[in-house]
């Protein structure tokens, strides 16, 4: 009778303002298994964690006969590679908190930890769209903004583990107020919320006929935009190219500083379709360097599925068990 060999996976954690994502991936980038929690971004560390932990205990059991859960890679918003913390992130409410003692209590593995960006980063260079890539960006547009930077193959964690900030670059130092504190930083404009808001104001400040006045604040999301904005109103193209302007004059500063081969959008917003990509890549080389213009790619995520920001987590654990010689990869 032969001997059942299970295969070695990892943990895979996706932390964001809104909600949380987790699954078990393969070393060749396949999500066995994942599921969701709601964050509650007011809630402290602790209380988030103990659920989270709960939830991925519960399914891994179901799964536990096949598989062997070999480390954890979690990435979070102001995650610190080099501490294991994620400090003061501006859309939860936790303080500066020590991830991997908390996770270790439970995981008697190797875990890592990076900003969220980081990770899709990761994702994309070994599974995804930056596949034989060296030089390359990848930013996330979701509740948050982020991006994670490759340099000659290799993640730039920059000398404290956040370089990547691209959500807290000022577009208008008089602009909206963000969560860090601060005003005017690009995540105000092109994240969910920042989309959320153009929308509103345009539509307080117009007298076109549009869908969107028919639905409360509070309601309006950037999905009803976009699907607006397909149907041709007037009020949500107008919100997109806002948006995208804003998005393409950043990234035009991002390319002046980085000379990627590419730059890869992932996140929520990417949803709009070309309605999103055509403008931003036409306002990126519209604000770019003459000698830069028309030479940098701008493509959508190359992991496929609702969880890929999973496989993303899942593969910086895989890559730091390479390096740490823990298992072959």
């Amino acid at each position: 009778m032969k001997n059942h060999t299970k295969t070695n996976i990892t943990l895979g954690i996706d932390i964001g303002g809104t909600n949380t994502a987790f699954g078990y991936v393969d070393k060749k980038g396949n999500l066995i298994t994942s599921s969701t929690i709601p964050t509650n971004p007011a809630d402290p560390a602790n209380k988030f964690f103990k659920r989270l932990i709960s939830e991925s205990e519960l399914l891994l059991s179901k799964i536990e006969n096949n598989y062997n859960l070999i480390g954890v890679g979690i990435g979070a918003p102001n995650a610190n590679y080099f501490k294991g913390t994620v400090e003061r992130p501006p859309n939860l409410k936790w303080g500066t908190t020590n991830v991997l003692e908390i996770i270790k209590k439970h995981f008697s593995l190797p875990v890592v930890i990076t900003n969220d960006a980081n990770a899709v980063a990761i994702g994309e260079f070994l599974y995804g769209a930056a596949k034989g890539m060296k030089n390359f960006v990848i930013v996330t547009l979701g509740t948050g903004v982020g991006s994670g930077i490759f340099v000659n193959g290799e993640l730039y964690y920059g000398k404290d583990g956040f370089a990547g900030e691209l959500g807290h670059t000022i577009y208008d130092p008089d602009g909206r107020v963000c969560g860090c504190g601060r005003k005017g930083c690009l995540e105000t404009y092109v994240s969910a919320a920042g989309i959320k808001k153009t929308a509103y104001e345009l539509l307080s400040n117009s007298t076109e006929k549009s869908e969107l006045t028919e639905y409360k604040y509070e309601d309006l999301t950037p999905k009803i935009i976009c699907e607006a904005a397909y149907r041709k109103d007037k009020v949500a193209l107008k919100t997109f190219d806002f948006t995208s302007k804003i998005l393409g004059i950043k990234l035009a500063d991002l390319v002046a500083i980085t000379n990627p081969e590419a730059i890869i959008l992932f996140g929520g917003l990417t949803s709009a379709g070309d309605i999103l990509f055509k403008a931003t890549e036409k306002y990126m080389n519209m604000y770019l360097l003459n000698i830069l213009k028309n030479k940098v790619k701008l493509l959508p995520s190359g992991l496929t599925g609702g969880a890929s920001a999973i496989v993303g987590a899942g593969a910086l654990i895989w890559t730091e068990l390479e390096k740490l010689k823990k298992v072959s990869v």
